[in-house]
């Protein structure tokens, strides 16, 4: 059964950093487009970075573009998203995705993660 498992939320002040990090089992998704999606309350889910299955391409809402960073190994099949210069507007459920190619649609996902809390306060 596949599992993706995100880890690293928290509360955090204003300006600070947090790696948020999703683990895969039940199959390899090296070959596999990887995504982070947020969702703040009552909001609609949206797009915030992703990454090509080898790394070499990126993608970066722009309101996190300069401050996020996603990577991967998939040696591991873990993807991270290392966030900093946190702003009270980031707060959300953080979502990883994976599918069989990168893309800013969350539609083009297969698989997700049960989301992990982030909440920066001012």
């Amino acid at each position: 059964q596949v599992q993706l498992v995100e880890s690293g939320g928290g509360l955090v002040q204003a300006g600070g950093s947090l790696r948020l990090s999703c683990a895969a089992s039940g199959r390899t998704f090296s070959s596999f487009g990887r995504g982070w999606f947020r969702q703040a309350p009552g909001k609609e889910r949206e797009f915030v970075a992703a990454i090509t299955w080898n790394g070499g391409s990126t993608y970066y809402a722009d309101s996190v573009k300069g401050r996020f960073t996603i990577s991967r190994t998939n040696a591991k099949n873990t993807v991270y998203l290392q966030m900093n210069n946190l702003k009270p507007e980031d707060t959300a459920v953080y979502y990883c995705a994976t599918g069989a190619r990168s893309s800013l649609d969350s539609d083009s996902y297969d698989y997700w993660g049960q989301g992990t809390q982030v909440t920066v306060s001012s």
